[in-house]
């Protein structure tokens, strides 16, 4: 048991709240009102009788309802669940909505996902952690980041798009009511358009123009038991492009003159560029040039150091690329191995006392417990193996920038492409085409810089820059290498009576500050030790801290990030801690969510939903709470010699308002199969700097012949929506590992999850 004395809440909370509070009111800025998001800072005229309401809905002639959408569509299903909440405070179909792209505008940042961001329990209600967010959230609102992550694009959205809705119908139903010469209370809307009591009746195509500038009075939104299309389950509006192969994905960018363009990186993490020779492709068919691209590189970004062929087609630059001869300067990391990283990462969390994110009542209660129960757990790099590779295209002409990139960060793209092409963001366009995965890797800029650099040497002509699945798999930000050691006391009775939790990783979130605003990333990083500090059970005495170990490997954010090996850290304990109190992992969980009813509901759900394993296979249990969604998962598995076989999961899931069924169930079996691959096979391994896998033979993931049948369960609520993209990956691995045990009484603490090692 750790010796370090606890650390003080109250102290914790002023380091983080008390000093933004000071510097806030110090300027006055503190109290001034929030940026309203409502209204673009460069309004849109009317054109072709399409008629700007808001800077978020545009009404065509035929009533057609257009959005400006601010999220990237990454299979998420974000592209129909936003739309619903217009359609459902304006009331008008779903299939009279149609969305456009949003512009670069602060309106239109993420705010919800920088609150979210600061480590503070969720149990916490306390007023350090309300002002702190409330500030946090004013400061999202002035930088306006376009970001789609963190599971936060509906429960952002939930706000400002239904303000904006209902906003703009209550300017259609004014418009109406002073041509009928009555009282707006006097009206009702019913698709898309204004009624009156003696059926008269106004669409909202012949009502738009003359509902600018209108007094509309005071705006409400609708309640929750009025919904007539939010809760209910729509089919994808992307779906048939998709399945018809009309979608546009970054790849398919195809504006006219466009070349291609390869690259080769450093093969060691953080080489560089000594030399090359172009001389030996020039005269290579359809070759255009040669680039070195380095100086846009900032540290630690995924591409790093590196050069690239420009030719007439893809074929010939991959060609070329490949026979090029480039001299590379190693740099300090010659000799990087992932087992070294792993023994520092043990060392510096057994010697270091590290940050205490969360304490509470006192450790040293637990000496008098009659058991006392220690675990190490690990878990490797992983990377994120998007199905559609890393590209991006962009032009760089007569002193602008054009740029067709799957990404989740669009205006940071923009910012980004401007500093590089020596333009103003102003000067910089975007196009946002669906992307063929993001899972956290199209947070990263570093293929927009990359193109954007290589562009500037195309004499205008717009380039594609396209990665091998091999660049992507050696040049990714990666899943942080983690470790963590538990401690429990258990008395008699099976009581807990002191849990003592530390950790060790990188933090994600310092490099992505250098390497993407070049600034130096500092302090707690909640990302590290998510699903450990903030897990609901109830324990009397605990302490969860965590050692941030600076990492030469790029770090990036994966899918569900911390939570994602921390899950399994904590949940795996969990069961080590039932075993060892003589009790039923169920049971033993039931009994520290007492208060905690609705983490009860959904973990009895899934329970009971899963009844009992078929002869010769076991169920096994995780419950776990991540982007404010909470989610329990039932493993049903077989093993067969070495071999992990998981045959079903059922899934319960509390993530608020449902907003689309259909789409939860969606992203639930995605996130299993995706948190699936890495529990059972996904590992990044390093050796003398080189990342040693390099495609889907070495790097495998789940075969769509065992792929687990997915029954899932949507607990209703009243709460507002919380994330959904994400919350169904972490509670597999450890839900997986707990059936394992049943089955073979070998306790894996390592990811991935394998017998032969056990």
């Amino acid at each position: 048991m750790s010796s370090t004395p606890p650390v003080k809440k109250s102290r914790r909370h002023f380091l983080l709240g008390g000093l933004a509070v000071t510097g806030a009111l110090i300027v006055g800025w503190g109290v001034m009102p929030p940026r309203k998001r409502l209204d673009l800072a460069n309004p849109i005229p009317v054109k072709d009788g399409v008629v700007p309401l808001n800077g978020w809905i545009r009404i065509g002639p035929d009533g057609t309802v257009m959005i400006a959408m601010p999220r990237s569509e990454m299979g998420q299903g974000v592209h129909t669940a936003l739309p619903m909440l217009i359609a459902e405070e304006m009331d008008v179909p779903l299939s009279m909505v149609r969305i456009e792209q949003a512009p670069i505008d602060k309106i239109f940042g993420n705010v919800t996902m920088l609150a979210d961001g600061l480590p503070f329990h969720p149990d916490d209600h306390g007023s350090v952690k309300k002002t702190a967010q409330w500030l946090t959230a004013k400061t999202a609102r002035e930088l306006g980041l376009m970001i789609t992550g963190g599971s936060s694009s509906v429960k952002d959205a939930w706000e400002p798009m239904r303000q904006a809705g209902a906003t703009a119908r209550a300017m259609l139903v004014a418009a109406a009511a002073k041509q009928w010469n009555i009282a707006g209370s006097d009206c009702r809307t019913e698709n898309g358009a204004v009624l009156d009591a003696k059926g008269r009746r106004l669409g909202y195509g012949e009502l738009a123009a003359k509902s600018i500038g209108i007094a509309y009075g005071e705006v409400t939104l609708k309640s929750p038991k009025d919904f007539k299309l939010v809760g209910t389950p729509q089919p994808r509006r992307d779906t048939a492009a998709k399945v018809n192969g009309s979608a546009g994905f970054g790849i398919d960018a195809r504006p006219p003159g466009m070349v291609y363009a390869a690259v080769k990186m450093s093969p060691v993490i953080g080489g560089t560029v000594r030399s090359i020779d172009d001389n030996v492709v020039k005269t290579m068919p359809g070759v255009l040039g040669v680039v070195d691209f380095s100086a846009a590189m900032r540290a630690k970004f995924g591409a790093g150091t590196g050069v690239a062929v420009i030719a007439k087609t893809f074929w010939q630059a991959k060609q070329a690329i490949a026979a090029l001869p480039v001299t590379w300067v190693d740099g300090p990391n010659a000799k990087l191995s992932s087992a070294d990283v792993m023994k520092e990462l043990a060392w510096k969390r057994d010697t270091e006392s590290g940050f205490a994110y969360y304490s509470h009542g006192d450790l040293d209660a637990g000496k008098t417990g009659a058991t006392v129960l220690k675990a190490e757990y690990s878990a490797p790099f992983l990377a994120h193996a998007t199905m559609e590779p890393v590209n991006c295209t962009a032009q760089v002409k007569d002193g602008k920038v054009l740029l067709w990139v799957s990404t989740q960060v669009p205006s940071i793209a923009v910012d980004i492409a401007a500093k590089i092409a020596g333009v103003k963001a102003t000067d910089v366009a975007i196009v946002v085409p669906y992307l063929g995965g993001g899972f956290g890797r199209r947070l990263e800029i570093d293929m927009v810089a990359q193109a954007v650099a290589i562009a500037k040497h195309a004499g205008g002509l717009p380039v594609q820059v396209i990665w091998t699945r091999e660049d992507d798999m050696t040049h990714d930000v990666y899943r942080p290498a983690a470790v963590a050691r538990f401690s429990a006391s258990i008395d008699a009775a099976g009581n807990v009576l002191a849990y003592d939790n530390k950790s060790a990783s990188g933090s994600i979130t310092h490099q992505a500050i250098e390497r993407t605003f070049g600034l130096t990333g500092a302090g707690p990083d909640k990302t590290t030790v998510e699903g450990e500090f903030d897990m609901p059970y109830e324990f009397p005495n605990q302490r969860i801290a965590h050692v941030i170990v600076p990492s030469a490997v790029p770090l990036g954010y994966w899918r569900s990030v911390g939570h994602s090996h921390n899950a399994f850290f904590k949940e795996g304990f969990i069961s080590e801690m039932a075993h060892a109190a003589g009790k039923d992992p169920v049971e033993f969980r039931r009994g520290l969510l007492k208060n905690h009813p609705r983490h009860l509901a959904v973990l009895n759900a899934a329970v009971e939903k899963a009844g009992k394993a078929p002869e010769g296979r076991a169920l096994g249990v995780a419950l776990h709470q991540s982007f404010g969604t909470i989610v329990a998962e039932v493993a049903e598995v077989s093993v067969e010699g070495t071999e992990i076989r998981v045959h079903k999961v059922t899934c319960a899931v509390d993530c608020g308002i449902a907003i689309n069924p259909n789409i939860i169930a969606q992203q639930m079996e995605s996130g299993i199969v995706f948190g699936l691959s890495a529990a059972l096979a996904g590992e990044i391994t390093i050796k003398d700097g080189k990342v040693e896998q390099g495609n889907f033979d070495t790097y495998p993931v789940l075969r769509m012949d065992r792929a687990p049948q997915v029954d899932t369960i949507v607990i209703k609520s009243a709460a507002p929506p919380e994330g959904i993209g994400e919350p169904g990956v972490p509670p597999i691995a450890p839900a997986v590992a707990d059936a394992v045990f049943a089955l073979t009484g070998k306790r894996l603490r390592s990811l991935p999850l394998r017998l032969a090692s056990a």
